[in-house]
This record gives C-alpha cells, structure tokens and sequence, in this order.
C-alpha cells in the first residue's frame, strides 16, 4: 500500500507534468475552472485514494467534492489516464470507480440526516 508521501508524489506529478501531457479538451476544462487551485490536496489525495486504491473517502472530502462539482474530478482523473506515467492503470477499474466514489458522495450529502 503506497504512503501519503507517495501519493503526494503522485498527484504533483499529475498537476505538473499531466498538464503538458493531457489533452487540450482535459487541460482546458482545469484550466477554465481552477481545479487545481480551489481542489486543496488533502481532498484530492483522499479522492485518488478511493478511486486508484482501495479505500474510502470521508465524510468531509465527500461534501468538499460534491461542492466542487464533477467537472473537476473528471478532468483529473481523465487526465491521469492520458499520461504516460499512468499507462499501466486500467480505465476499466478506475473509470467505474470514479464514478462510484462520486455518487456515493452524492448519496451520502443528500441522504436525510439522522433526528436527534
């Protein structure tokens, strides 16, 4: 299981070097709506772990995420994919885990909160 540090690693060098390598559609959509700078990495590296591993995200980053919107999210993630550095990654895991991580997200701010 890789380290925090490791994902660290990661996710400077999809924000680095993933933004030559995407393709304009992806680096666009970024661009134009600031993922990478209103996306704090706590978030992002919580995101990538339930997405690239198997993990969970909490409560918190899902609210943040679902604030954020899916643009962002799916740009990043798409761009991951277009990077060489990630060839070895399967879309046919990671797309359907992106999509699960984010409509767990979504179920989980919009279910009714427990009466107290």
């Amino acid at each position: 299981m890789a380290s925090l540090n490791g994902y660290s690693v990661l996710v400077v060098l999809i924000l680095t070097c993933g933004a030559v390598m995407a393709t304009k559609e992806n680096d666009q959509i970024i661009q134009e709506n600031n993922c990478e700078t209103k996306m704090g990495l706590p978030y992002i590296l919580a995101a990538f772990r339930s997405i690239f591993e198997i993990g969970s995200i909490s409560n918190k980053c899902c609210d943040e995420l679902v604030v954020w919107g899916k643009v962002c999210p799916s740009a990043l993630v798409k761009r991951t994919h277009e990077n060489p550095l990630f060839k070895d990654l399967s879309p046919t895991t990671i797309i359907p885990k992106s999509i699960q991580t984010w409509n767990n997200c979504l179920a989980l701010m919009y279910s009714p909160s427990p009466i107290a």
